[in-house]
C-alpha cells in the first residue's frame, strides 16, 4: 500500500479490506468474491482510496453509490460498474442482497486475457465509466458467465486461471457488446481526463513497439509529454493529481507488469525480456526487476512454473 496526501492507494483489494477491517483471503493477481459474504453489516461507506488494479462489480440485487474522481454515480440492481487503476474511488451500500466483485492486475489480463487486451476492449483504459443498468433477462445472461467463473475459481485445475482467462473474454466481450460498442475514448471527460487517457494509451502503444522490436529504448516523462505537445511538469502535475500516481511510477509499474507476463512463457529468455522492454544489458533488467519486485527475474521464473 502506498499514500499520498493521507489517502490510501492499494495494489491488491485484499489490503484495502483489512484496512477496512473486513480481512478477505487472495492468492492471486485475479479474485472474485460476493459483497454479501464480505459486508455483513449494512448500510456501509469506505473511506476514500485509490487503487492499482481493475474492478468488475455486477449488483443483481442492492443500491448504493459509488465515486469515481468528481463524479458520483447511484445504482439499483441489475447493475453493473467497473473501475480502472488511478482514479479517487469510494463506495456506498444502502441495501445488498446478492453481488460480486472481481478484481484483477494488467499482469492477469496480459498473461490470461488477452496480450493486446487494451486494444480489444478500450473502454478498460476509459478515464470514466458510469453505472450501467440491464434489463433481468440481460442481466441472468452475465451472471451465468460470472458464476461460471466463480466455480473455476474455486476449483483445483491446473489451467485454473488459463480457464477463467477464456471466460472472462467472454464476459468482456458480453458486457462491450451491451454496454461499450460505439464507445469513443477521445469524447469523454475534461481536458485533463483527456490527457490521462491519451497517456495510458501512449503508454501501452509504446510497450506494444519496445516488444516488436520498432523501437530500442524506453519512453522517459518527457517523451510522453512530447506526444501531447505539453511540456513534462504539466503532464507531471496532472497524472499525479488526477492519478496519485508519478509518470515515472507507472512507467516503472508498466514494465514491472510486462516483465512479469512475459517470464510466464518458459520459450522467451531473459535476455530477449529485458531487450523488448529496453534493455541492451541482461544485468541492468536484471537489478531493475529486483529492485522493484525484491527477486529476480529467474528466480520470479521458477517460482511461477513450480506452482
Amino acid at each position: 500500500m502506498k499514500s499520498d496526501q493521507n489517502i490510501a492507494y492499494y495494489n491488491r483489494v485484499v489490503d484495502l479490506y483489512n484496512d477496512l477491517g473486513l480481512p478477505i483471503e487472495q492468492d492471486a493477481e485475479f479474485t472474485i468474491d460476493s459483497l454479501l459474504d464480505i459486508h455483513s453489516d449494512i448500510p456501509f461507506q469506505s473511506p476514500i482510496f485509490r487503487t492499482n488494479y481493475y474492478s468488475f462489480i455486477f449488483i443483481k440485487n442492492g443500491k448504493g453509490n459509488y465515486t469515481t474522481d468528481e463524479h458520483t454515480f447511484e445504482y439499483e440492481p441489475n447493475t453493473i460498474y467497473f473501475t480502472n487503476p488511478g482514479h479517487l474511488k469510494a463506495f456506498e451500500f444502502y441495501e445488498l442482497h446478492d453481488a460480486y466483485l472481481i478484481t484483477l492486475s494488467e499482469e492477469f489480463l496480459k498473461t490470461n486475457v488477452h496480450k493486446d487486451v487494451f486494444l480489444e476492449f478500450p473502454f478498460l483504459l476509459a478515464e470514466m465509466v458510469p453505472p450501467q443498468s440491464l434489463e433481468k433477462e440481460k442481466f441472468e445472461e452475465i451472471e451465468v458467465l460470472y458464476k461460471h467463473i466463480l466455480k473455476e475459481y474455486k476449483g483445483n485445475s491446473k489451467y485454473k486461471f488459463k480457464l477463467i482467462g477464456n471466460l472472462f473474454v467472454v464476459l468482456l466481450l458480453k458486457i462491450k457488446e451491451q454496454f461499450w460498442s460505439n464507445y469513443y475514448p477521445l469524447e469523454e471527460g475534461n481536458r485533463s481526463s483527456q490527457i490521462v487517457k491519451k497517456f495510458k494509451e501512449s503508454l501501452e502503444s509504446h510497450y506494444k513497439d519496445l516488444a516488436k522490436g520498432e523501437v530500442q529504448s524506453a519512453f522517459q516523462p518527457q517523451d510522453y509529454a512530447a506526444i501531447q505537445n505539453l511540456s513534462a511538469n504539466y503532464l507531471s502535475e496532472v497524472i499525479k493529481s488526477k492519478t496519485g500516481k508519478s509518470i515515472t511510477a507507472w512507467i516503472i509499474d508498466k514494465s514491472v507488469s510486462q516483465a512479469k507476463a512475459l517470464l510466464k512463457n518458459p520459450d522467451i529468455s531473459i535476455k530477449e525480456i529485458g531487450y523488448s522492454l529496453g534493455y541492451s544489458e541482461t544485468a541492468h533488467f536484471t537489478n531493475f526487476f529486483k529492485k522493484n519486485t525484491g527477486t529476480s527475474p529467474s528466480k520470479y521464473r521458477k517460482s511461477y512454473l513450480k506452482d
